[in-house]
């Protein structure tokens, strides 16, 4: 039979039960639009031998509406020392969310995105009009937000990179439903184990380091007043997350010590690194390929407001995000969709696809889904997760991402010279050009 002229679940009805979740995974790498669609409009959730599939708005809400129902309980082995992302509403999660969220002060955003748009400035200059976007802009900037912003100092960033990178692979594309080779999986996890190892070490000397010099700081008081006074700088131990958190003194009943701090301090590396720049490059690349869309985005980077241009962006990132769907796991069987004619009972111990972007083009939530229209409700957007485990970092993320994009942008007679290189799901290179 022609496969052709057969529709998207039609080839899966047909296919065997051992090769059913490869095909569907190729539907969603090779034309995740029309086959998101044709779920939504005639199986809105998927029953396949590895996992579940769930494609419309309200059905994602719910799942992510209940975290000790449809859990992270995948995330746990993959991520050391109990970080807060592997738990599902409990007292450390919230405990330890709320404090870190404190830690990130969202009035620090003007200032956050100005150090952006500098650390920007400063890349793309020494690039002389040509670049890999990957490793020299797209990585290399948030890493430099690690460093200087959240105060992991005292490494190399390419190892803040490389440590950030096999704790995103492992963690979220080396599951059961990702279709890996025995050896490419065992690779992933031996990379993440020596990346992680020395993270580890790493986050604990400079705990050490920061906090014994700390304790020190009131001796350098007198000299750093001197120095504002004759040159207007400050001085002594700049202000960063780590320093805001060494400084903070917790009772015991709160459970945040210094195992915790440097746990949580980890955590800011591992969320930051690898998904801005995934967002920033594909949507780069989604922009370089529409000449007018690329027009817009370059008349809106010129405003002082940069309001337009960063929903450019986030409407860019629907088309582009960086992965299809969020996946979860049940504790307990459960009936999503009750009272529906979709109604499904998913037993306990499933693996669950929140299928993200395909709930970014319900017409539900996303009237004229196929139309690019900028300034869409953003509390409709899945881009920073949602609920429970929506991301820690968002609001940092939400200035970040956009300045990246927007200062590469702006450069005279910008240009790529191929697609983004993937490795994997990881984008590998993205050679771009402009005038000088």
């Amino acid at each position: 039979m022609d496969t052709a002229t057969l529709s998207y679940l039609e080839r899966y009805d047909g296919e065997p039960d051992a090769t059913k979740l490869k095909l569907v995974r190729q539907f969603m790498e090779e034309d995740p639009g029309s086959f998101f669609g044709e779920l939504r409009k005639n199986r809105p959730v998927l029953v396949t031998p590895e996992c579940t599939l769930v494609a419309l708005f309200d059905d994602v809400i719910e799942m992510l509406s209940m975290p000790k129902v449809f859990t992270v309980a995948l995330y746990e082995p993959k991520m050391a020392n109990g970080y807060l992302m592997s738990h599902d509403d409990d007292a450390l999660h919230y405990r330890e969310k709320s404090i870190m969220q404190g830690f990130l002060n969202r009035e620090d955003l003007p200032d956050v995105r100005a150090m952006v748009g500098k650390i920007c400035e400063g890349l793309l200059a020494d690039a002389g009009g040509e670049i890999d976007a990957v490793d020299g802009f797209c990585r290399l900037a948030p890493a430099t937000i690690v460093r200087d912003y959240f105060g992991l100092i005292g490494m190399h960033r390419k190892d803040l990179m490389e440590w950030s990178y096999w704790a995103q692979v492992d963690t979220f594309y080396n599951q059961p439903f990702d279709i890996v080779t025995p050896e490419e999986r065992e690779r992933i996890i031996k990379s993440h184990d020596e990346s992680g190892e020395k993270l580890g070490k790493y986050i604990a000397a400079l705990v050490l380091t920061r906090s014994v010099w700390g304790k020190f700081e009131f001796l350098l008081k007198p000299f750093r007043k001197l120095r504002r006074l004759l040159t207007g700088q400050k001085g002594g131990l700049q202000d960063d997350i780590v320093a805001r958190m060494l400084r903070t003194k917790f009772p015991a009943e709160m459970d945040f010590d210094i195992k915790r701090l440097g746990t949580n301090a980890g955590g800011l590396l591992i969320g930051t690194i690898e998904t801005t720049a995934q967002a920033t490059v594909q949507t780069l690349q989604f922009l370089l390929q529409r000449p007018e869309l690329l027009q817009q985005a370059k008349n809106a980077a010129t405003l002082e407001d940069p309001a337009e241009f960063d929903g450019i962006v986030w409407e860019a990132l629907r088309f582009v995000p960086i992965s299809p769907y969020m996946f979860r796991q049940t504790s307990t069987e459960y009936t999503i969709a009750k009272g529906t004619d979709r109604e499904t009972v998913i037993p306990g111990a499933t693996n669950v696809l929140a299928l993200t972007q395909s709930a970014m083009f319900d017409p539900k939530a996303f009237p004229d889904p196929e139309d690019f229209r900028p300034g869409r409700n953003w509390y409709h957007y899945f881009t920073f997760g949602y609920g429970a485990h929506e991301c820690l970092g968002k609001y940092v993320g939400m200035v970040m991402i956009p300045e990246i994009v927007r200062q590469i942008v702006l450069r005279p007679g910008l240009k790529a010279k191929g697609e983004i290189e993937y490795e994997g799901h990881m984008p590998k290179s993205y050679q771009l050009n402009w005038t000088v």
